[in-house]
């Protein structure tokens, strides 16, 4: 039986940052809203604000157009940044223990292909 997954948070990625690759390297993408400081929004990948229908735990899933990482860690800030301000910081390294309060952890694996239109969720199941 397919269990429904349940969307905690759905964004479209609005603009792309001219140095936000450079994150790449140390496999981290930095998303922001609209409200992005001057000073941060080359950085930043910049989305939707939109609201988080529940807490954000580890176990859930983050979908970036069609790549799917498990969650491991959830930063004590990230609920209401990204909420608020559409902030957060995403690693994509795996850690199991949140080391930033800004940094939401997933699981290590490609890393995705932003674009503008790109699709990111957090779902439940």
């Amino acid at each position: 039986m397919m269990t429904k997954e349940r969307s905690i948070f759905s964004t479209k990625v609005l603009e792309i940052g001219s140095e936000s690759a450079d994150f790449k390297s140390i496999d981290m993408a930095v998303l922001f809203g609209d409200e992005a400081p001057d000073a941060l929004r080359p950085s930043c990948f910049i989305i939707n604000v939109e609201p988080i229908s529940e807490q954000i735990v580890a176990g859930m899933k983050l979908e970036i157009d069609d790549q799917v990482y498990q969650i491991t860690a959830v930063g004590n800030e990230v609920q209401n940044n990204l909420g608020r301000l559409g902030h957060t910081a995403i690693s994509f390294t795996g850690v199991t223990e949140a080391k930033l309060p800004g940094t939401l952890y997933v699981e290590s694996g490609n890393y995705p292909e932003f674009k503008v239109g790109s699709t990111i969720r957090i779902v439940a199941e």
